[in-house]
């Protein structure tokens, strides 16, 4: 390996070992189920209710959602699971050896900034059992400036969580599967727990009834409108939206643990009857949740740590067996958010990272970046309202979109599972992934055109001020659709109209360089734990961290 070459490749960047591909179908089923019971999903979902839906129309969108992803994910985690591939990698055979460091950049900036917002969340859930457990954690004095829109014992709830966060990225990515069989017991637990006891204090027969229509919105104060016709339709179109938003970083990031599986196979059905079914029962429950908020409390909340919160306080001190509860379940959170943030995000972050940054940055390394990026983020102000959460979310969907529709169309459709695994890692002008001087056009004009048909309704969503036509809000949207299906379309006109290298009419999962009989048998790349060797010397090893 040149020195010219060694930005492109370290333990982390090279297929992923044998003897590191542990995760069976059982892993695959015990991360979604871990991965779906979540703060994040319960918002959304109650967030739909928030916008006018009935419970029953949010729940229909709820399985549209994420029936529909689930393909998406097993789609752009193929490579990942066949050639043990993570997201970098896989990125490189699409974008270029050199193109590819802007998707990397793109995904890694939102990894963290999507880190800081899970933490955030885990913060609350710190807060809310401090306050359980000693009533006075309310009383301390707060040194924020109102402008911050939070309070010290927010702050010092956050940090808490995030000093308890650096013992997770530790650990490497083969190794997590015993903390997600953990998480796989404790999220439904937690879950089923706060639903079953929300439910039988407000009533089943309130919660789904009409009944819970005319109780107020805690952000406006004011009943839900009803909607009927176009608008009903739209709003449901949103609402589908929003569960893709909340899972294209998994989409994205799928090769990342799709690499560790044991056979393709174990990547496949796993997820696509985990994922769905598990998101969806999330979902319902953070549902339920939100309409029983509003027979105990009087107000509707689409923030189920704001329940939890408001728990403590109604109708005056909170018993003994009621601070007990919103404690254990609050601890449950916890956990929970922890094992969410290490498979959402640093080990995206990390993956990236080390891209950019091979000779200096690992996974591990990475995961801590980004929890240092998280923190100086201040994710608080994107928890104001429920309008400026499905915002953020808005914007995550479209950038993401983008990137993971040439990815899905290049494996399926261009090469039909073709690789040349070798021409990942080298500046030849001949290798496969080369293309024009190391960037792909076809990707970045796929790219660019699936983020311009949405970019007059995102700006428009971030600042009213600024008109564009109902037919372009109404694009955005739809921006899943827009964003992964004009790219993918886009894409493949391209390589059609110029064809690039290893394009294929026949499919089949197969490296054609025979990465790991010439290079790895006979050990040509001389790789060792930190691949720090230029022209066959060693060179110092900077990776043990």
């Amino acid at each position: 390996m040149t020195r010219g070459e060694l930005f492109l490749a370290n333990e982390d960047l090279l297929p992923v070992e044998e003897k590191k591909k542990t995760w069976t179908h059982l892993s695959f089923v015990a991360f979604w189920i871990a991965d779906c019971f979540n703060l994040n999903t319960f918002t959304i979902a109650g967030s739909m209710i928030m916008s006018g839906l009935t419970w029953w129309q949010a729940f229909i969108c709820v399985i549209i959602g994420y029936t529909l992803v689930g393909p998406l994910v097993v789609l752009n985690a193929r490579p990942g699971a066949v050639h043990g591939l993570t997201f970098p990698a896989v990125n490189r055979t699409t974008f270029g050896i050199f193109g590819s460091l802007w998707p990397v950049i793109n995904r890694a900036g939102m990894a963290c900034i999507w880190w800081g917002v899970q933490a955030w969340l885990g913060g609350e859930c710190v807060y809310i059992v401090l306050r359980a457990i000693w009533p006075s954690t309310i009383n301390i004095p707060n040194i924020m400036s109102p402008a911050s829109e939070t309070t010290s014992a927010y702050i010092l709830s956050f940090c808490i969580y995030w000093i308890l966060s650096l013992p997770t990225i530790w650990v490497p990515i083969h190794r997590l599967k015993w903390l997600f069989y953990a998480k796989a017991i404790v999220g439904p637990a937690v879950g089923f727990a706060l639903f079953g006891w929300t439910i039988r204090r407000a009533g089943a027969s309130n919660v789904f009834s009409n009944r819970a229509d005319q109780i107020p919105i805690s952000d406006s104060g004011k009943v839900p409108q009803v909607l009927s016709g176009s608008a009903l339709g739209w709003a449901m179109l949103r609402a589908i939206s929003s569960t893709f938003n909340n899972m294209f970083t998994l989409i994205v990031n799928s090769p990342d643990f799709a690499s560790r599986s044991k056979t393709p196979g174990a990547a496949v059905w796993p997820q696509l009857i985990a994922l769905p079914v598990g998101f969806t029962i999330t979902s319902f429950i953070g549902i339920g949740i939100c309409r029983a908020s509003g027979f105990i409390l009087g107000e509707q909340y689409w923030d189920v740590l704001k329940i939890m919160d408001n728990l403590l306080v109604h109708d005056g001190t909170a018993s003994h067996t009621t601070r007990a509860g919103v404690a254990i379940i609050g601890l449950g959170f916890v956990y929970v958010q922890l094992l969410m943030n290490v498979a959402a995000n640093s080990i995206s972050a990390g993956c990236d990272l080390t891209a950019l940054f091979p000779r200096f940055i690992n996974i591990r390394r990475g995961g801590y970046v980004a929890a240092i990026i998280g923190i100086c983020m201040n994710p608080w102000t994107l928890f104001t309202s429920s309008s400026t959460f499905t915002t953020y979310l808005g914007a995550y969907g479209v950038l993401l979109s983008c990137i993971a529709g040439p990815m899905i169309a290049d494996y399926w459709l261009v090469r039909r599972g073709h690789y040349r695994i070798a021409d990942l890692y080298t500046l030849r002008r001949d290798g496969w992934y080369w293309y024009t001087f190391g960037v792909n056009w076809r990707a970045y004009a796929a790219y660019l055109a699936g983020f311009a048909i949405n970019a007059p309704g995102f700006i428009h969503t971030v600042n009213e001020k600024i008109q564009v036509s109902v037919g372009m809000q109404r694009v955005y949207y739809l921006s899943w659709i827009t964003g992964t299906g004009v790219s993918a379309l886009i894409y493949v006109l391209c390589c059609f109209i110029a064809p690039p290298a290893g394009m294929n009419r026949y499919f089949m999962d197969v490296d054609e360089s025979e990465y790991f009989t010439e290079y790895v048998g006979e050990e040509s790349l001389h790789q060792t734990d930190s691949c720090e060797y230029i022209d066959d010397k060693p060179t110092t090893d900077m990776m043990a961290f």
